[in-house]
């Protein structure tokens, strides 16, 4: 499916994550919208963001890579 991905919760809010932060399994890293239904993305491992590779509100389809995370 295709989507949007969002990098933060609201337009005036901070983003979820930003590049050297750290984060667990359930810490949530964006949102995708697919379909008008939000969608919040968990990191799904414990490690720290060495790379954001999606602008926000870009066009994403499903299996593709957002982030890159230093798995610790």
């Amino acid at each position: 499916m295709i989507g949007t991905f969002f990098r933060k919760p609201s337009p005036t809010s901070k983003p979820f994550v930003e590049v050297g932060d750290l984060v667990k399994s359930d810490t949530s890293v964006c949102i995708v919208e697919v379909m008008k239904l939000l969608n919040t993305i968990p990191a799904e491992c414990v490690g720290k963001v060495s790379q954001i590779l999606v602008e926000d509100g870009a066009t994403v389809v499903a299996g593709q890579a957002l982030m890159i995370v230093e798995v610790s």
